[in-house]
């Protein structure tokens, strides 16, 4: 990884935080996708000092990686944001941005040489810091009521079989035949389920908990994003418990 590292351009955003934390601080690997039309754009944004973002990593859309802020500055890259008993993720993470229009202008599937690069710089981020694989989480996992990136086409799966992040073992033909079912599912628990796995799940209202479901579900499911509970997603959110 070393060597990959050193191949590694540097574009450095002043948007960051003064004071150096140490290493220790270091507990999360945040992933996210600009939701920009191309580099150009994203890059201009994260190293402007008008913008107040930036991120730790840039990988363009053609598999390169660019540095935009060093490791022991804290990036602005995450904003309000929740995971367990902790808060403002900004001083704990690593945050790395991954060129993708977005939602908003096309989404489209991470390249293969994307998901090549963002697993060695990951791999290597979390030896390097020592990150729990729970604590490897999308933006939209962080802030489930405003953002929904890195979105329903990241590869989470795949990364988990490298060793990045968590993903279920459950057969899939078992998990599809509970798909749209109703039976044995208890809306509190399922609540319960996300808060122990980290989500913030404070909602005020019918709308804000759908957007919640439909978080994990474009994480965990995302064959079917409706923000309806069923005992797949029931059957998902228990097992990920016994992974953390």
């Amino acid at each position: 990884m070393q060597k990959n590292v050193e191949k590694m351009t540097i574009n450095y955003s002043p948007n960051f935080d003064l004071k150096k934390r140490d290493k220790n601080k270091i507990k999360y690997l945040i992933y996210h996708y600009t939701g920009m039309k191309n580099d150009k754009l994203a890059i201009k944004k994260l190293t402007s000092p008008n913008s107040n973002v930036s991120c730790h990593y840039y990988i363009t859309a053609h598999g390169k990686i660019i540095q935009i802020v060093p490791d022991l500055y804290v990036a602005w890259h995450a904003g309000k944001s929740y995971w367990g008993n902790d808060k403002s993720l900004n001083s704990k993470s690593i945050g790395i941005e991954i060129s993708n229009p977005g939602h908003q202008y096309g989404y489209r599937k991470f390249s293969d040489k994307q998901i090549k690069c963002l697993i060695r710089i990951s791999r290597f981020i979390i030896k390097k810091y020592s990150i729990n694989k729970n604590k490897i989480l999308g933006h939209s996992d962080i802030a489930p009521l405003r953002k929904k990136d890195p979105g329903e086409k990241f590869p989470w799966k795949l990364l988990s079989k490298k060793k990045v992040g968590i993903w279920h073992n459950i057969n899939p033909k078992i998990l599809k035949s509970l798909r749209g079912e109703k039976s044995e599912i208890n809306l509190n628990k399922f609540i319960i389920y996300l808060k122990n796995l980290g989500y913030n799940v404070e909602y005020s209202n019918l709308n804000e908990l759908r957007k919640i479901i439909k978080i994990f579900q474009m994480k965990f499911r995302p064959e079917l994003i409706d923000g309806k509970l069923d005992s797949e997603c029931y059957k998902i959110a228990k097992s990920l418990l016994n992974l953390r």
